[in-house]
């Protein structure tokens, strides 16, 4: 409608239309009269009023009669948008279930509280979306130890009662009309369950059953009418089910396969004009539902905001998200309010639950009632719409592909075209996996999977250095793997993470053994954001606090490990696929590890604090050294940790086991440490090693930070000293953290004991070169030259001239270049040996020299153009190292 200055002096127009157009709004205008008088008049009701007198079934038909014409007008005057129009009839539907469910329970049990019944709005109702003739698909739920019930009545007989009761009440016609069609056929098995179900066994069979059409109607799930706390249980319970962490590429297909179905069965209404179906034709309402749905479907079980109900919300979140394009979720959203609204029109004709345009002059009807001149006119606007939709919806399979071919001729062509040397072997291979021989392969559905993708495989094997050992490390993948659907879905919709997957099974061992534990963690390489530098610590903590972990500790613990098992392998993809520097990597390795130490810590402090109190005025500090401290780990780094309490060691807690502080606190850091480095059924964490602690083993494994400051102060040797300049507090309170830091800077700063620094470093160096030599020629860290000699010689100056502290060995280095007391060249020889490192520890972890077809990868890594400009680059960075810590 064109915009007027007096946004209700399109009303009486809105009238004139509804009367010379729409048969049902006119016998409304007719039978509310004083509604009809208001709209002429410019001006709608503000509230619909309810007679609390009448029968519960004829207060609502007649407020669902007036509302529907309120809203009517309100619609075709322009005054209420799509938004507005379906939010009053779904609170309308809301308001008459919860009115029907206390009835019916008040007719069977007079003054019983209306509990343990409970209706589950799906569809439009659960996204409040209905239209003017929707119907509405509830499930009903009971709790058989709160339902009222006669005496000696069964709890699913009362239910079912109930539950008849309710329907009647809203669906039985006399000449008020109606106040709701209700549907109940959505829930579990409706040709052999009772149309009320107890809220258990609803659960189970979502659990253990239910169809991926039922994941995706359960997306719009909302408790909305009885007992919605009994409602709310059951959807937190099912949640896991619908919105599901591990990716789900079939989803996709099961939800094209009822897409093609539906346009099967309604093949009349496909083609735009006369008879086209706006809800289930090509481009038409359910394809932008569907649209929205299977994006959901996919991602929301990783990023909870994405679980928006209603479709334009959906896809402006997917669009936020970067799951979809922009400009598609605009032009989704806008044709989803031009179809609802054309839907809307073509409902308000007759009042009958049709989506479909009518023949002949109803269709000049609906088109009048919208304000076009006629039905031509109707077509002509929704057609390039449908047009659109249906392209976009059609994109998201468009680039199916041809499955490999099982005649073994044009199989061995394929493979040789991919590359593969021995393609006898190949065949073999291939013929086992689509014969079941794993068992992961061995269901009609996992080898269906498997020959979708396997094109996508063979292909990624082609770009493999060397194909033919690729396909034998897949072959084992597939070995040790328990399920492999989606996994291959995911890879089929995916072709370039087959791919990277290829490069981790031919590269990265690692990351290959862990594949093979854990297939699940590619899943995490979907999002574009796993190739991102990975957040800071407080939003790493958020996400390994929340989830779906419960808050039982053991869930905790498991939940944790995944968490970082997800994020140190995408940051191990990072170093694979050449999408960050290791520099970056050796970061978000050590963020990822103080999250984890911070939640696992704080949690088992909790659970410790249950059973033996707090020790008043006291609290566990946790320092971080060597290459925790300095926040750059690689991907096989342990965790070296000293633990601390505040406050004074003849304390003792207040719980009801009280405990003597050092023994509290002992105990305590016992458990931490369990719990950061005990594998669960999640999986391993981080080797802990405590031996940096004041008096090494030989000391407890924990001391007040009293005790700690005397030790550095008086009797700590030089190897300690040089070690406490790279530590860092990670865990504790700010002013916990500040007090020990303020030690720190203390003995570094001369409060220690005076000793020959020089002399007694190149003894301990001399001692590890014993004692702890290379593993290989590439082990950066302890060969003449290495990472080890440079993190010495910068501990010397340090300690030497009280200067240059900074736990980053970066940083500290530039601070001592910036003095002076170190050579420039030190800062790149940092960088060099540093990035060597992060990609040596993944994809060379032995040491010894790399196959060739690896080779590239570390040049790529380390910013260098070939595998001799990496060995020529260690090499001139070894001897400069060397000159300088053999001069110092």
């Amino acid at each position: 409608m064109p915009p007027v200055t007096d946004p209700f002096a399109t009303l009486p127009d809105a009238v004139g239309r509804a009367r010379r157009h729409s048969p049902f709004l006119a016998m409304l205008l007719d039978r509310e009269p004083e509604i009809a008088r208001l709209a002429e008049q410019g001006r709608l009701p503000t509230a619909i009023p309810v007679d609390p007198d009448l029968p519960v079934a004829t207060a609502l038909r007649r407020e669902r009669r007036a509302l529907a014409l309120t809203v009517a007008l309100g619609d075709l005057a322009g005054l209420y948008d799509l938004t507005q129009v379906t939010h009053r009839l779904t609170d309308f539907a809301d308001r008459a279930l919860t009115r029907a469910i206390r009835a019916a329970i008040e007719e069977r049990t007079p003054g019983a509280e209306p509990v343990g019944f409970a209706a589950i709005a799906l569809g439009k109702q659960g996204s409040r979306e209905l239209n003017y003739s929707s119907d509405i698909d509830p499930i009903l739920i009971f709790d058989p130890q709160t339902l009222p019930r006669r005496a000696r009545e069964e709890p699913e007989e009362a239910a079912v009662r109930i539950g008849k009761r309710v329907v009647e009440l809203l669906q039985a016609r006399d000449g008020d009309g109606y106040v709701l069609r209700v549907d109940l056929r959505l829930r579990p098995s409706p040709e052999a369950t009772p149309i009320a179900i107890p809220v258990e066994g609803a659960i189970a069979y979502y659990e253990s059953q239910a169809l991926t059409w039922e994941r995706a109607a359960f997306i719009r799930a909302r408790a909305a009418a009885g007992d919605v706390a009994l409602g709310q249980r059951f959807l937190d319970a099912i949640r896991p089910f619908v919105w599901r962490r591990a990716l789900d590429f079939g989803a996709v297909g099961e939800i094209r396969d009822l897409t093609r179905r539906i346009r099967d069965h309604h093949a009349q209404g496909q083609a735009m004009g006369p008879g086209y179906d706006l809800k289930r034709g090509r481009g038409g309402i359910r394809e932008i539902e569907f649209f929205a749905q299977i994006h959901q479907l996919i991602h929301g079980g990783r990023d909870p905001a994405l679980r928006a109900p209603a479709t334009r919300d959906a896809l402006a979140r997917l669009a936020e998200a970067g799951r979809i394009d922009a400009g598609e979720a605009a032009a989704l959203s806008d044709a989803y309010v031009l179809l609802r609204t054309i839907e809307h029109r073509v409902q308000m004709i007759d009042d009958r639950q049709t989506h479909q345009l009518p023949l002949g002059d109803g269709l000049t009807r609906v088109a009048q009632l919208h304000g076009l001149a006629d039905g031509d006119a109707l077509v002509a606007m929704l057609a390039p719409v449908t047009a659109q939709v249906g392209r976009f919806y059609d994109a998201l399979d468009a680039d199916e592909r041809p499955r490999l071919p099982h005649d073994p001729v044009l199989l061995h062509e394929r493979l040789i075209a991919a590359g593969l040397r021995d393609t006898e072997a190949a065949a073999r291979r291939i013929a086992a996996w689509r014969g079941g021989d794993y068992a992961a392969l061995r269901s009609p559905a996992a080898r269906e999977a498997l020959d979708a993708v396997l094109p996508t495989l063979v292909e990624a094997l082609g770009e493999a250095p060397d194909p033919d050992a690729a396909l034998l490390k897949l072959d084992s993948l597939f070995e040790r793997m328990t399920s492999a659907i989606n996994i291959f879905r995911l890879l089929e919709a995916r072709p370039g993470l087959a791919s990277l997957t290829v490069a981790i099974l031919s590269h990265a061992a690692p990351l290959s053994a862990e594949l093979a534990r854990r297939p699940a963690l590619l899943d995490g390489l979907i999002d574009a954001s796993a190739f991102d530098p990975v957040p800071a610590v407080p939003l790493l903590e958020r996400a390994m606090r929340g989830g779906e972990a419960r808050q039982d500790y053991q869930d905790r613990l498991d939940h944790v490990r995944r968490v970082v098992g997800e994020l140190r392998f995408a940051l191990g993809a990072q170093i694979v696929a050449g999408r960050a520097d290791p520099l970056e990597v050796a970061g978000g390795y050590a963020r990822v590890a103080e999250a984890a130490v911070g939640v696992l810590t704080q949690a088992t402090v909790d659970e410790f604090v249950a059973a033996h109190g707090r020790v008043p005025d006291s609290e566990l500090v946790i320092l971080a050294l060597g290459r925790m401290g300095g926040a750059a780990l690689t991907h096989a780094s342990d965790l070296d940790l000293v633990y601390l309490f505040t406050g004074e060691f003849s304390a003792e807690s207040d719980g009801p086991k009280p405990l003597g502080a050092t023994l509290y606190y002992n105990r305590l850091a016992q458990r931490v440490t369990a719990a950061l480095s005990v594998p669960t059924q999640a999986g391993p964490l981080y080797p802990v090693d405590t031996r940096l602690r004041p008096s090494g083993t030989q000391g407890p494994l924990v001391v007040s930070v009293a005790s700690f400051a005397g030790y550095q102060r008086r009797d700590a040797w030089t190897w300690e000293h040089m070690a406490l300049t790279r530590a860092r507090p990670i865990f504790g309170s700010v002013e916990a953290r500040q007090a020990v830091a303020a030690v720190i800077a203390d003995v570094l700063n001369g409060n220690r004991p005076e000793r020959d620094v020089v002399a007694e470093a190149g003894e301990m160096r001399a001692e590890m070169a014993r004692h702890k030599p290379p593993q290989g020629p590439l082990d950066v860290k302890l060969v003449p030259g290495g990472l080890v000699d440079l993190e010495f010689a910068v501990h010397r100056t340090q300690l030497a001239h009280r200067a240059g502290f900074d736990p980053d060995l970066g940083r500290a280095i530039a601070a001592l270049v910036g003095q002076g007391l170190m050579p420039p060249g030190m800062a790149r020889a940092h960088d060099v040996l540093t990035r060597a490192l992060v990609a040596f520890r993944l994809l060379v972890p032995d040491g010894q020299e790399p196959p060739e077809p690896t080779r590239p990868l570390i040049a790529r890594a380390m910013g260098l153009p070939d595998w001799d400009a990496v060995v020529a680059t260690l090499e001139a960075t070894r001897q400069e190292v060397s000159q300088v810590w053999q001069g110092g």
